[in-house]
């Protein structure tokens, strides 16, 4: 069982920056790779970023060149630096992470990030 814990969303002026972060606990040992999705009503949660203990990352095309993802050095804290946010950018964030050894999905509670003047 992995447990993650989200923090960092909030609202934000179009060309704005945020940071979310995603802490995850228990079986953290397990995990191999970690990511970002988002989600607006009445659309499919889609992909934004993902990063592998590897250090591999995956972006949609909607946010290469303005969003980071990162992890720290324990591999148990997840981040995405978002820049030069836009409205399109407005979404439940959702943190994710697969573990091993039948890829089993762990989800955190999402955090609200609202780009907007």
């Amino acid at each position: 069982q992995v447990q993650l814990v989200e923090s960092g969303g909030g609202l934000v002026q179009p060309g704005g920056s945020l940071r979310l972060s995603c802490a995850a606990s228990g079986s953290i040992f397990s995990i191999y790779i970690m990511g970002w999705y988002r989600q607006v009503p009445g659309k499919q949660r889609e992909l934004v970023a993902s990063i592998t203990t590897g250090g591999s990352t995956n972006y949609a095309d909607s946010v290469k060149g303005r969003f980071t993802i990162s992890t720290d050095n324990a591999k148990d804290t997840v981040y995405l630096q978002m820049n030069s946010l836009k409205s399109e950018d407005t979404a439940v964030y959702y943190c994710n992470v697969r573990v091993k050894p039948f890829g089993v999905n762990y989800w955190g509670q999402g955090t609200q990030v609202t780009v907007s003047s």
